[in-house]
């Protein structure tokens, strides 16, 4: 229905838009409902591209055709790239006073949510059939052409027909392998060096695109359903294309990220037990580099040049961060880590690229408290009630190909964890020990094949080469067991 003292259009463009009023109560939302009086037709038809923040983030493109704004709803945005085609689904006629609309759309109505005008200008009709529609769009941000064809029902896909805009313009990376910082026993000094905090979590890779949000772990698996906090910074950035290298973290009591914390949401895959836990371990975002940003990779470009560019993006959110870095002063953050219970600080050359996959040095760790990767390659039997059960582990790290006996560790597990690895070590026992190498294999032992990889805490390496005073500090799902080999200090 229209609004009280809202003329009525003329009876074509009325019957246009039927199906447009019928999904709206035309008293509550702010959006029009028709124009007054038909204003004087610009010598070209105009286009309006509306970025849609309702139930799912989408864009919405709107042509004027006969009195009325065609329109269709195109999840992932105008596409940029003509290699690429977006989905686009046809919805029904909007007034042409819509060309102009932005504004709120009232909870409990059609569409609710937030509505901005994400570009607008003329365009020229090159086809206009009932299944195929060719363009060419001026725009402030759009300039081209492009075509939407009908694929099925409601469905049609959009397709820019030129080059992008952008000549060099760049793909977003499918996958990217992380850039990796060697164990250091002090903070080097100089210009040459920045400084961030270490974080006690797991690394991540966040591709935002299209306001869609992909995470991938270390070892390049998606890892995105079990961290749903994060989907809102897509939401957030809306059209806004990046690649976010950082850390995902869980915080204890005291605001100090926990890796044994973090523990209760890794591994998990029922959406049921990942909403329960997110109420209990809420998990947060620590960013630290910019490796794309809108069409073009920074990887190339030096470590300061990357992260002058993130944090000019402000970047901060319910459940990320970018936190501070320190051009100057290395020793005085990590006395601060140390203060505040951080796991150390880590340093990076100023004027090195994003080299994936690399421990070369250019990026240095110095720990507040020994740790270690190691791979589990057997149990010691518990006592009493975790008789025939998992009581202490026996584990070990890589050299030449080889495992190597690393010790054996019997504390820093909790009851619910011990359970967590009873059950995943039964299924890999076999007969024969996978240690090639070390001294002190304990007799008795139940050995495993090696393809768990813990975090361990310990205080010092013996002469022997295995742990002192270790502890257990939680399973790694984003290691490969291949890759562990024992971090020297340089």
């Amino acid at each position: 229905m229209l609004r009280r003292g809202e003329p009525y259009l003329n009876s074509k463009a009325v019957g246009k838009l039927k199906e447009y009023r019928a999904k709206r109560d035309l008293e509550k939302t702010p959006e029009p409902a028709g124009a007054k009086r038909r204003r004087p037709s610009p010598k070209k038809p105009r286009f309006v591209v509306q970025e849609h923040h309702a139930r799912r983030l989408h864009w919405d493109f709107r042509l004027e055709k006969d009195g009325v704004l065609v329109s269709w709803a195109v999840p992932r945005g105008v596409p940029e790239d003509p290699k690429r085609n977006h989905l686009a689904v046809h919805v029904e006629d909007h007034p042409l006073d819509y060309i102009d609309f932005a504004g709120r759309i009232p909870a409990g109505s059609y569409g609710a949510g937030e509505v901005s005008v994400w570009d607008s200008g003329t365009y020229d009709t090159e086809k206009w059939k009932p299944d195929e529609v060719m363009v060419t769009l001026h725009g402030e941000r759009l300039e081209g052409r492009y075509v939407l064809f009908q694929t099925d029902g409601q469905n049609w896909m959009m397709h820019r027909m030129d080059p992008p805009q952008d000549p060099e313009r760049e793909p977003m990376p499918e996958r990217v392998r992380p850039m990796l910082a060697k164990l250091a026993a002090r903070v080097p000094k100089g210009k040459d060096w920045a400084y961030e905090f270490k974080w006690d979590g797991i690394r991540a890779l966040v591709f935002v695109e299209s306001g869609r949000v992909r995470v991938q772990s270390r070892n390049f698996e998606d890892i995105t359903r079990r961290y749903p906090e994060l989907r809102a910074l897509g939401e957030k950035l809306g059209s806004h294309s990046l690649v976010l290298d950082g850390e995902l973290v869980a915080l204890d009591d005291k605001g100090v990220p926990r890796f044994e914390r973090l523990q209760q949401r890794m591994g998990l895959n029922s959406d049921t037990e990942i909403r329960r836990r997110m109420q209990d371990v809420p998990v947060f975002f620590m960013i630290f580099d910019l490796l794309y940003d809108a069409g073009h990779s920074l990887m190339s470009k030096p470590y300061r040049e990357r992260r002058t560019a993130l944090d000019k993006l402000k970047l901060a959110g319910p459940h990320w961060q970018t936190p501070p870095v320190e051009w100057d002063d290395g020793g005085a953050m990590f006395e601060a880590s140390k203060q505040t219970g951080l796991e150390g600080v880590v340093a990076k050359r100023v004027d090195t690229p994003y080299r994936e996959g690399s421990r070369g040095g250019e990026w240095l760790k110095v720990k507040n408290h020994l740790s270690q990767e190691l791979v589990i390659g057997g149990w010691l039997q518990g006592q009493g009630r975790r008789n025939g059960h998992v009581g202490a582990l026996l584990v070990g790290y890589y050299s030449d190909g080889e495992l190597v006996y690393a010790g054996r560790v019997g504390t820093g597990f909790t009851d619910r964890t011990l359970d967590d690895l009873d059950a995943r070590l039964q299924p890999l026992r076999r007969d024969t020990s996978p240690f090639e190498r070390g001294r002190g294999v304990p007799r008795g032992a139940v050995f495993v094949e090696p393809k768990l990889v813990g975090e361990f805490e310990f205080s010092e390496w013996t002469r022997e080469g295995q742990l002192r005073q270790p502890s257990f500090k939680g399973l790694r799902s984003d290691k490969d067991p291949a890759e562990v080999i024992r971090e020297q200090a340089v």
